[in-house]
């Protein structure tokens, strides 16, 4: 189980206030000498010093309105060029928003529809205490006497409005401040109450009250540890158990951590916002527990703790109907895929290295057995983390080790993708062009027989076994323009491995020509094509396909042409494309869908996971996708594929072109056993923005798997023995010739 925290910085853009609650230390009245709001460069410094320890979020906290009281406030707020303190919170959060990568959180206090509407536009989310709906409070002698922002009926009017805007909000209340039980739970029923009509209310907080010095209430009593406890429980049951409560874990930390553990006991499932660069500056007397430390706690009560945004999960997964576009947008790339921050830089095409690689010694202790059963099982295994990820990673090891040894096996092929002219649209895709389309990446390109024909023999010279072939849906292109391509293949190099077009090509040259797609694929194999690849696939879900490739061929046919391709006797490799739009159960309902049909026909040779290159893809342009699969994702998409797929997938490939040689090396410790082909060319990850280059050479390729600890084999294209000279000619090949490409002009017959 999870337990989640920020971890952020804490900007307090002022500390004026026009309220005088009796327990604050956090409101000040004007200082002569002393600036009232922090500057525009001081808030950017605080930002982006949490930048470089990987904060997330930029909490501003700030008093209720001072210029409503303070002269000294609207004079100051008139020299910075601003009418209100809301005007000045939306301008810090917008340069914030251009100028870092944080996102910001406020609490400005009791605010008008009108300023939510603003901040809106420049806030993942928004936060006011409900504190308490206890009326009598705000008497003569009580705690909240004086302040005009704390009256519960205003404080409720802006959860309301939050509601009815549509805004992720964090409220809770405050403990020990002379309200009874009765008005806890009072609180708690109108919170859950405007939840249920609004669903907007993303966590509650349960804070206990902490008396300080130089305060009217300096002298009662800190609310007890056990209370707080019981309010936690309360809590809990009122809100139930989709709810994320948290309580601050500064307030109850001792050294030993124990009263936090008590925390989790009593029904938290989130810690806060954690700095590990700015203080609590409501709470300055109590600093935060080092984060290594809450993950102890956590650990000691089997919780893994994990960083997230200021928007939970379930508003991140819906982000473009919770925020503002220009929100949505930087919130989905910060995420992963269950919606937490991505809390490292790599992103699959990046020359980096991974930084969350961890390596794999250990005997797996709970995951030999996995339940690969449901969706929901295999699902659970996508959210592994910290030791839990160890455990699954060792067993898909283990398991690589009974089934096929330590021997990863690779194959020297050629790349030719004819032409990047498309007449799909497909939201991931940064090769693909229209017929007059320009790139920054290229223009738009068909290439002759006679050049696949050169490549052909250039690859045949060098040592190839395979080509592989494959491209857009050029408009002119028809069922024989692919008969053609074949025969210029065998024309060329007769003993070569025809390895060539997606499920969505075949459909399309069967239909131009007005036959069964069987009868199509019975002649490109008599034409010579020998296997296809698994292409195509992306997720196998239509929810998903409709966002990424909606006028693609649907999942039923990308399964009914392997099917087919597989009863002719033809073998094919499966894929999934993942990192995009889709979340892991989509991931899991891929796999079984893939285990099923190979089930039947036993037709795959491989599965390869292929993360989203995000870099030039439109729908990641468009602030619609994220950065690809994290580290984590990546490896793990691997270590539950070779679980998920044994025993009737054998082989799980890991693509050297979008992970390079660190990641390579990580999923050959977590389940894979293929390095898949040395390529000579790449051109549509490239396309996407990949930095690994476009071919591995066999000797590069074999240091590698060595380096890993492995034993390197070439293979053909079905995993059979290649013959000596075949070895020895990839081994000695000349440097490749340039390619050419002919003008768009060219008509395809």
């Amino acid at each position: 189980m999870l337990i989640s925290y920020s971890r952020k910085v804490f900007i307090p853009l002022t500390k004026l206030c026009r309220d005088v609650c009796s327990y604050c230390t956090f409101a000040q009245a004007p200082q002569p000498g002393k600036r009232a709001y922090l500057t525009a460069d001081e808030v950017l410094a605080i930002a982006k010093a949490g930048e470089t320890t990987g904060c997330t979020e930029a909490l501003f906290t700030l008093g209720d309105k001072p210029e409503l009281r303070y002269k000294a406030a609207r004079e100051e707020l008139a020299a910075l060029g601003y009418a209100t303190t809301i005007d000045y919170l939306h301008a810090m959060c917008a340069r914030m928003l251009k100028e870092t990568s944080l996102l910001p959180h406020v609490n400005p206090g009791v605010m008008t529809r009108e300023e939510m509407v603003k901040l809106r536009e420049v806030s993942a989310s928004m936060g006011l205490m409900l504190e308490s709906t206890a009326e009598r409070l705000c008497a003569k002698g009580g705690p909240h006497f004086g302040s005009p922002d704390k009256h519960p009926a205003a404080r409720l009017e802006v959860l309301r409005l939050a509601g009815e805007l549509q805004i992720p909000f964090t409220t809770g209340i405050l403990i020990g401040i002379g309200e009874t039980r009765e008005e806890r739970v009072e609180a708690l029923n109108a919170i859950r109450d405007l939840h249920a009509r609004f669903g907007h209310i993303q966590e509650v907080i349960i804070q206990n009250f902490r008396a300080k010095p130089d305060t009217r209430m300096a002298h009662v009593p800190h609310a007890e540890h056990e209370d707080l406890l019981w309010t936690i429980r309360t809590a809990r049951g009122i809100l139930g158990a989709d709810m994320n409560i948290q309580a601050p874990p500064n307030l109850s930390f001792d050294n030993a951590g124990a009263h936090c553990g008590d925390l989790i006991d009593a029904g938290i499932n989130d810690w806060g916002g954690v700095s590990p660069v700015t203080a609590d500056h409501v709470n300055p007397e109590a600093p935060w527990p080092a984060i290594e430390k809450l993950r102890e706690i956590s650990a000691s009560r089997g919780r893994v703790l994990v960083a997230r945004l200021p928007s939970y999960p379930a508003y991140v997964h819906d982000a473009f109907h919770w925020h503002a576009k220009d929100i949505a947008t930087p919130v989905i790339r910060a995420s992963d895929s269950e919606g937490f921050a991505r809390m490292d830089a790599w992103s699959p095409g990046l020359a980096m290295p991974m930084t969350a690689i961890r390596a794999v010694e250990k005997k797996s202790t709970k995951t030999n057995a996995c339940d690969i059963s449901t969706e929901r099982a295999i699902t659970r295994l996508f959210a592994a983390r910290d030791g839990e990820f160890d455990d699954i990673c060792a067993a898909a090891n283990e398991l690589r080790a009974a089934t096929v040894g330590d021997t990863v096996r690779y194959v020297v092929n050629r790349n030719i993708n004819y032409t990047n002219i498309c007449s799909f649209r497909c939201t991931f895709c940064a090769f693909s062009k229209g017929t007059h389309s320009k790139s920054l990446r290229g223009e738009p390109y068909d290439i002759s027989l006679e050049e696949i024909e050169r490549r052909v023999s250039e690859a045949w010279a060098r040592g190839a076994t395979e080509v592989c072939m494959q491209g857009g849906i050029h408009p002119s292109y028809t069922g024989n323009t692919y008969l053609n391509i074949v025969r210029a293949v065998k024309r060329a190099a007769p003993d070569i491995h025809v390895h060539a077009f997606t499920p969505l090509e075949v459909m399309h040259g069967a239909r131009t020509l007005g036959m069964p797609v069987r009868d199509f694929l019975a002649r490109l194999i008599d034409a010579g094509l020998n296997s296809l690849p698994g292409t195509a696939a992306e997720i196998l879900d239509d929810d998903v396909r409709q966002v990424i490739c909606p006028d693609k061929v649907n999942t039923q046919e990308w399964l009914d042409v392997m099917r087919t391709a597989h009863g002719l006797g033809l073998r094919s490799t499966a894929t999934i494309m993942f990192g995009h739009v889709e979340q892991p159960l989509y991931w899991a309902r891929h796999l079984l869908r893939i285990r099923t049909l190979q089930e039947e026909t036993g037709g795959f040779t491989e599965f390869i996971p292929l993360p989203f290159v995000h870099m030039g893809a439109p729908v990641y342009q468009r602030g619609q996708a994220r950065k690809g699969p994290t580290s984590r994702e990546a490896i793990l998409m691997h270590a539950v594929a070779r679980l998920v797929l044994h025993p009737v997938i054998q082989n799980v490939q890991v693509s050297w072109v979008k992970l390079g040689e660190a990641g390579v090396t990580a999923c050959l410790n977590a389940g894979a056993n293929d390095v898949g082909g040395t390529l000579m060319n790449e051109s549509i990850s490239r396309a996407a923005g990949t930095q690994h280059g476009q071919e591995m050479e066999p000797a590069r390729m074999q240091a590698m798997i060595r380096a890993a600890g492995r034993v390197p084999q070439q293979r053909n294209t079905v995993y059979g023995a290649v013959s000596e000279e075949r070895m020895r000619t990839a081994e000695q090949a000349a440097p490749l010739l340039a390619t050419s490409t002919t003008p768009i002009q060219k008509v395809a017959a």
